[in-house]
């Protein structure tokens, strides 16, 4: 059945044209402008055959894209990955060692159901931004923008559609 999913999962690029793909990229650099953490957004429409067939959990891919995508490569250590895998409904958030200790792994279940909520009332759009929101929130509690301290946008923020 799994499979069956991921050979028929809706497109990421459907669900994310590019005027979506904009307003999320400005989601990103509001909420950066509250802290000094990084947050990148990923979505993947299926994982590949063999890799479903291999029993790959969302959880593992989206820390494979973590490390892909070099969410990891800031200077403090406080990337943020939100991925969604559409074929299996699942919302991963992945963060760096920095942020270890700082946010509970129930405030980060808090916000995978925040975006799970929206996802399922049928706003993909609205779902992330208000992910991107919550992890910023997160973000300016731990890691708040400093008067003084020059912020550099070490990653990129726009949208990954990885497939």
């Amino acid at each position: 059945m799994r499979l069956l999913r991921h050979l028929f999962a809706p497109s990421s690029r459907r669900l994310f044209p590019e005027d979506s793909l904009q307003r999320i990229t400005e989601a990103i650099a509001t909420g950066e402008r509250q802290h000094r953490g990084e947050v990148m957004f990923a979505v993947e429409s299926n994982l590949p055959p063999g890799a479903v067939v291999a029993g790959m959990e969302a959880r593992d891919r989206a820390q494979d894209v973590f490390v892909r995508l070099r969410t990891w490569d800031t200077e403090a250590n406080n990337g943020v990955l939100i991925y969604l895998l559409l074929a299996d409904h699942r919302i991963e958030i992945v963060a760096d060692r920095g942020l270890a200790g700082r946010v509970s792994d129930a405030e980060w279940a808090a916000v995978c159901r925040l975006i799970e909520q929206e996802m399922r009332a049928g706003h993909p759009e609205q779902a992330v931004i208000d992910g991107i929101r919550a992890v910023s929130d997160l973000l300016a509690m731990h890691w708040p923008q400093s008067d003084g301290q020059p912020d550099e946008d070490e990653l990129p923020n726009r949208p990954h559609l990885l497939d």
